[in-house]
């Protein structure tokens, strides 16, 4: 197992410390996790390129402006300018979400198949395309994000393994568990945000 770890890249080390930093303080709701995301995603582009998972590398620089979004919402997008509040989308709005996420994923799927090298064209859509709404929702603040990151987390694991990307692979395990956390912390400030409201 520790021969996996002698092969890792630096430009992998830096992208998984980042990239573990933003979800932990993510999860605490705390808005540097916006710069470590700015580190560890600018790796991620580079990285996932040049082993072809042209979709995830395309979400990394993505994720790249999201970051300065991300920290700017957090910062100033609440009422009047003041820091913004955890809130809920409601369930025809998640309807409406994973509609996209399908119809999207099956396009990308189909012209990455038939256009390109990439492997896994529509599990890498699918990841993808979840992901950019669900990076969407956590500049949001929107609660159930940590519900999406579960799922596309757990999906991710078994590509980066199969990859062998096994740092990311490591990586997406311990994001799944932190996404669990993630959702029960954002839950109890929601609560204690609109207990302090009335």
């Amino acid at each position: 197992m520790f021969d996996i770890f002698a092969t890792v890249s630096a430009l992998e080390w830096v992208a998984v410390v980042a990239g573990l930093l933003y979800v932990i303080l993510a999860a605490r709701s705390n808005i540097w996790c916006w710069p470590a995301a700015f580190i560890g995603t600018g790796a991620s582009v580079v990285l996932l390129w040049n082993v072809s998972l042209l979709m995830d590398s395309a979400l990394n620089g993505f994720y790249l402006v999201m970051a300065v979004y991300g920290f700017w919402q957090w910062r100033y997008g609440g009422e009047q300018g003041s820091p913004l509040k955890i809130g809920s989308w409601p369930v025809s709005q998640h309807l409406v979400a994973c509609c996209i996420i399908i119809v999207l994923s099956l396009s990308l799927g189909f012209w990455l198949d038939n256009s390109t090298s990439a492997a896994w064209p529509y599990v890498d859509s699918a990841t993808t395309v979840s992901a950019v709404i669900a990076t969407f929702m956590v500049a949001k603040k929107i609660l159930e994000n940590w519900l999406y990151w579960i799922a596309i987390d757990v999906v991710s694991v078994w590509i980066y393994w199969e990859r062998e990307l096994y740092m990311y692979a490591v990586l997406f395990v311990l994001y799944s568990v932190i996404a669990v956390f993630g959702f029960m912390i954002w839950q109890r400030q929601q609560a204690q945000e609109q207990f302090a409201i009335r």
